[in-house]
């Protein structure tokens, strides 16, 4: 007993004289590493539109700032309705559930874009001119935030979206009003920003589960040159890199712990005049949307990681397609360089989750847009009320070819059913269903991704926006979706569970304006002799079935994959039958 507790005393003594490692990430030479020295690749979501809202996220992109879409509500339904609105739109957007669904899929981290006016007041609106009046309601949503992330041991990016006074001449990135000064043209707005970064730090310098601090989004400004109206050309970026400087500064004289992320100008791509170093503990910080994933669309930062000895991290891309997104966090994965994508949820499909429209959506649109009478208030109203209701996650509809796409087909090259197949005669499979997987692997389309940023690359991907963020090209018709805009060579498959003997019959519904469609039929692997022609129909949705003896089915799995040999038809279905 006696060698026991001795043995118990040394060891409580030990611990004490040898506290846990704290876990704080922090920037060592060329990677971002945690308490224990463990390479850290942060794979990460923004939570955009919650906290700001961008027109485009909610087809509004006409309107484009959140201050107008405000205005806009509150001409519809009154000031204190609007209110009210906003409100509960920061409950609904973002709750637990989506932080404990992310942790599940994969995500470990969440990059928070911040809006300046839920922790402050504007300076134009300040009592006393030069204070800083602090508004609870940013702090408890950040507070709550960080406890959703730590109970699933996620890491939290506080990200300044929307500065004071707005930060470029993107005006819709930051809610900027061009009718007041910039965060560029007053030293209070700059000196607000300051201070909200040292409250932040205050209340977070010893919080583990906070992964760093990415003080300012996206500057687009021309200092020396005003026609540089995004900042692209800069060659010095003086008053950038002094706020960098500054805001590092104040940080740092209450948390030493944390990183602070560094945006470049021009959409964090230039960093001209940026550098040397300030600090040790900096991670920069490039965003990436729409070029090509090659080596030579990131070299520029590549170089700069070993010129600087300074870590990389991709804080914010996405807005494409899977076939993008694979692409993209694979070339980032293979240069040891973390991501944060964005976003989680709006309308469209390009996310994990999609915001669905409410009902009488379109009357709203065509209304703030000049296109029809203005609705009444109880009409717009019962709207806007489902539309909050939809921002929730049980609400949203989940894309998990999204989420696939971004964790396993980085790394692995089959294909997996996207629903569950089990066949019998009579059995219906939907065209739009094929395979999860990368493009070559569960189907092939000609094109596959946007790169809108890249002349001469005229591509979509999915050029019905519909249903799937792959590149096969699908659209909505009366009785639910299709794929059309068929190229020649291109194919779909399927993964099939066959649960009875004696299958040997396959009916195709197509729709064809020509008579030149041609299809070929591949079974486990081997190609039916002649190939299968499509009739006129029409086009549209003059669908017809085009019937088609095959060798019998086996009870098990079964791979089949569907080539337009010829294409120019649109495809709906096929079907079982004895």
């Amino acid at each position: 007993m006696r060698t026991f507790l001795a043995i118990l005393f040394f060891a409580l003594l030990a611990s004490a004289c040898h506290p846990p490692q704290r876990n704080f990430l922090k920037a060592q030479g060329h990677h971002i590493v945690n308490g224990r020295g463990d390479t850290v690749i942060l794979r990460g979501m923004g939570l955009g539109g919650w906290m700001l809202q961008e027109g485009y996220m909610f087809r509004l992109g006409f309107l484009g700032r959140q201050y107008r879409i405000r205005a806009c509500i509150e001409d519809l339904v009154g000031e204190e309705r609007t209110s009210q609105f906003y409100e509960q739109w920061l409950a609904n957007h973002t709750q637990k559930a989506d932080i404990d669904s992310m942790a599940a899929w994969g995500f470990n981290s969440i990059r928070l874009p911040m809006h300046y006016n839920l922790y402050t007041l504007p300076v134009e609106e300040e009592p006393v001119a030069g204070e800083h009046t602090w508004l609870e309601k940013g702090f408890a949503m950040t507070d709550s935030l960080l406890e959703w992330c730590k109970a699933n041991r996620m890491y939290l990016i506080l990200d300044l979206h929307a500065a004071p006074g707005g930060q470029g001449n993107d005006l819709n990135i930051s809610d900027r009003n061009p009718n007041n000064p910039s965060f560029w043209e007053s030293e209070a707005n700059r000196v607000k920003t300051i201070a909200l970064w040292r409250k932040l730090a205050e209340r977070y310098a010893e919080e583990e589960w906070i992964g760093g601090y990415d003080v300012l989004n996206e500057t687009n400004w021309g200092f020396e040159d005003s026609t540089d109206f995004r900042g692209i050309a800069e060659r010095t970026n003086a008053p950038l890199r002094q706020f960098l400087v500054e805001v590092t500064r104040t940080i740092r004289e209450v948390d030493t712990n944390h990183i602070i992320f560094l945006e470049g100008n021009g959409f964090a791509n230039n960093y001209h005049g940026i550098f040397p170093k300030w600090d040790d503990n900096l991670v920069l910080s490039f965003h990436k949307y729409g070029n090509p994933n090659v080596q030579e669309a990131i070299q520029q930062f590549l170089d700069l990681r070993e010129e600087h000895n300074i870590p990389l991290w991709l804080g914010e891309s996405g807005e494409n397609s899977n076939t993008w997104f694979t692409e993209a966090i694979e070339l980032c994965e293979t240069n040891g360089i973390g991501w944060a994508w964005w976003q989680n949820k709006k309308m469209g499909i390009n996310q994990p989750l999609e915001i669905k429209e409410p009902e009488g959506y379109a009357h709203l649109l065509n209304y703030w847009s000049g296109k029809s009478e203005k609705p009444a208030p109880e009409d717009a109203l019962r709207i806007l009320n489902e539309w909050l209701e939809n921002l929730k996650l049980k609400n949203n509809i989940f894309h998990p070819d999204v989420v696939d796409a971004m964790f396993r087909q980085v790394h692995a090259r089959n294909a997996l059913p996207f629903v569950k197949h089990s066949i019998r005669a009579g059995s219906v499979v939907n065209a739009v269903d094929f395979d999860l997987g990368r493009q070559r692997v569960a189907y092939y389309d000609t094109d596959t991704a946007s790169y809108h940023y890249t002349p001469g690359m005229n591509t979509q991907g999915n050029r019905g926006h519909s249903y799937r963020n792959d590149g096969v090209d699908i659209r909505p018709d009366s009785s639910g979706y299709h794929i059309f805009d068929i190229k020649d060579g291109e194919w779909l498959q399927y993964t099939l569970e066959i649960d009875e003997d004696g299958l040997q019959r396959l009916q195709l519904e197509v729709s064809n304006e020509t008579d030149h469609g041609r299809i070929q039929l591949n079974i486990n692997g081997t190609l039916l002799e002649q190939p299968i022609s499509v009739p006129a129909t029409e086009g549209g949705q003059h669908w017809t079935l085009i019937p088609i003896e095959i060798p019998e089915l086996a009870k098990g799995d079964c791979v089949i994959r569907i080539l337009a040999e010829v294409g120019g038809f649109n495809f709906k279905s096929f079907r079982f039958g004895r």
